[in-house]
């Protein structure tokens, strides 16, 4: 049998001679996982048992051909919680945790204890289940449209014992939309990859789904769609929060501003990009849509 420090160079040095930058990190998390261990190398000679070292050995191989290590391990943590992945579903990202942070910091500041909120384009459900989490008075509706998603989504809330409602349907849809009112914030990170960005993803990203990876030819499809059609689910002074990609707070801004929100303020990651909005539902009438951008926005930095 091989030691516990044989086995991991080995496996590192697979993982770093395939190109991938982050293959300590990944052999690491693939130890814990297979060895039930968080400090697998605390005992370095320990010998790893033949079973668990093949098994070992055949999900390395697996990363070396650009696998996302969060469907080889099955589950990730996200904003503290687990949950489950795999092929289907988006891989939640450190990045979104932003989002949730903006929508917990709207509830500190306008005293809401128990909001109504809904999570489109749920996916694995981890938005929903962080703000369920934070808010345990909340009532959280998470809206997903794909079939293969869907379960993650049912197990992902059932997993974390969090009480949330789940809306199988097209966030698109006039049907689905009418199915929710009164809301007080929706928050969305919906597919914003432009046609060129899909044309050029990184390999180990070709291994999520399209459906929530391309947001249309500009990548802003479901912004225009959801800000005018969720509006009517929203109160007046409801909010609005979004997750978006590089360089597109301005375009994300403009459209709020088109569809009457007001109030738009962008908070950065913790890679100092500019990645979510929010922004209030005011009483006014809808503006006739433009693709432009507005300025005067509020930018949290």
């Amino acid at each position: 049998m091989v030691s516990r420090k044989e086995l991991f160079d080995e496996c590192m040095n697979a993982l770093s001679t395939a190109g991938i930058d982050t293959a300590r990190f990944d052999t690491l998390c693939i130890f814990q996982d297979m060895l039930g261990d968080p400090n697998p190398l605390f005992l370095p000679e320990k010998e790893v048992p033949e079973e668990t070292a093949e098994r070992i050995r055949q999900l390395t191989e697996l990363r070396c051909q650009n696998r996302p290590l969060q469907y080889l391990l099955g589950q990730w943590e996200f904003y503290g919680c687990p949950v489950k992945v795999g092929e289907g579903v988006l891989i939640p990202r450190p990045d979104t945790e932003t989002l949730v942070d903006q929508v917990l910091e709207i509830c500190r500041r306008e005293n809401m204890t128990s909001p109504k909120i809904a999570d489109l384009c749920s996916g694995s459900g981890c938005i929903a289940i962080a703000l369920k989490k934070q808010l345990p008075r909340a009532e959280v509706y998470a809206v997903e449209v794909s079939e293969e998603a869907l379960p993650y989504l049912r197990e992902n809330v059932r997993m974390n014992g969090t009480d949330i409602c789940i809306i199988p349907g097209d966030v698109l849809k006039k049907e689905t939309q009418q199915q929710l009112s009164g809301l007080d914030i929706i928050v969305s990170n919906p597919p914003y990859l432009t046609a060129d960005e899909m044309r050029s993803l990184q390999k180990e990203v070709t291994f999520e789904p399209a459906l929530a990876l391309f947001g249309g030819s500009d990548g802003l499809g479901f912004y225009r769609a959801i800000t005018e059609l969720w509006r009517k689910s929203l109160k007046t002074g409801g909010y609005m929060a979004f997750e978006f990609g590089d360089e597109q707070h301005e375009a994300v801004g403009g459209i709020l501003r088109t569809f009457s929100f007001d109030d738009i303020q962008f908070c950065r990651d913790g890679g100092g990009n500019i990645r979510t909005a929010a922004a209030v539902k005011t009483g006014e009438q809808v503006l006739n849509y433009s693709d432009s951008t507005v300025s005067g926005h509020k930018t949290e930095v």
